[in-house]
C-alpha cells in the first residue's frame, strides 16, 4: 500500500511555476541530458517540503534503449528527479553547506507503476531528518495523473566543487 501523500489536496499551477528551468539552473548544477526538473510549483518552509515536476518527453536520452518499443523511464532516473528536487530545496534554503547535494544513499524505494514519455511526473519531497552540516534525509514521492508511481527516502550529503577528483 502506498504511503500517505506528502502534499495532497492542493491545486498546483504547472503553467506558472514558482521556479522555472532558469531558476533551477541557478541552484542545481545538472545540465543537458541530466536536467531532470521542469519546474517547482510549491514550497513548504514550515515542513521543509517541495513539489516540482518533470515533463517527460519522447526526446529523453533513455527512450531509444529503455526499452525498445516500450519506452519505460528508468527507476534510477526517477530517483535522480527526486534527488534534484531535494537538492534544490536544500541548497536554496541552505540546509547544508557544500556546492551541491550528492547522493548519500536511499531507503525503502518502491516502484508502483511505469512512467512513459508524454506524461507529467509530479515529484514531492519533504525533509525527514537533518544532521547539521553532514546529511539531510528526505522522503519523496512521484505521481502521474494523481497516482503514486514511486516513493522512498534519500540521503543527501554536501559536496564541494574543490574536492579532489581521484586520479587528478
Amino acid at each position: 500500500m502506498p504511503p500517505k501523500l506528502l502534499y495532497g489536496g492542493i491545486d498546483f499551477d504547472f503553467e506558472n511555476p514558482l521556479f522555472g528551468i532558469e531558476d533551477i539552473r541557478e541552484i542545481n548544477p545538472q545540465r543537458f541530458e541530466m536536467e531532470q526538473l521542469s519546474g517547482i510549483v510549491h514550497i513548504d518552509n514550515e515542513k521543509h517540503g517541495i513539489v516540482g515536476f518533470k515533463d517527460v518527453t519522447e526526446d529523453e536520452f533513455w527512450v531509444r534503449g529503455h526499452m525498445p518499443g516500450f519506452p519505460l523511464m528508468p527507476g534510477v532516473i526517477l530517483c535522480e528527479c527526486s534527488a534534484q528536487l531535494a537538492g534544490f530545496y536544500a541548497r536554496k534554503f541552505k540546509l547544508l553547506g557544500g556546492d551541491f547535494l550528492g547522493f548519500g544513499g536511499m531507503n525503502d524505494v518502491r516502484f508502483r507503476s511505469p512512467v512513459f514519455p508524454n506524461q507529467r511526473l509530479v515529484i514531492m519531497a519533504q525533509l525527514a531528518r537533518i544532521r547539521a552540516g553532514k546529511r539531510a534525509e528526505f522522503n519523496f514521492q512521484g505521481l502521474v495523473e494523481g497516482s503514486m508511481v514511486f516513493s522512498g527516502q534519500m540521503i543527501g550529503v554536501p559536496i564541494d566543487k574543490n574536492q579532489q577528483i581521484p586520479g587528478t
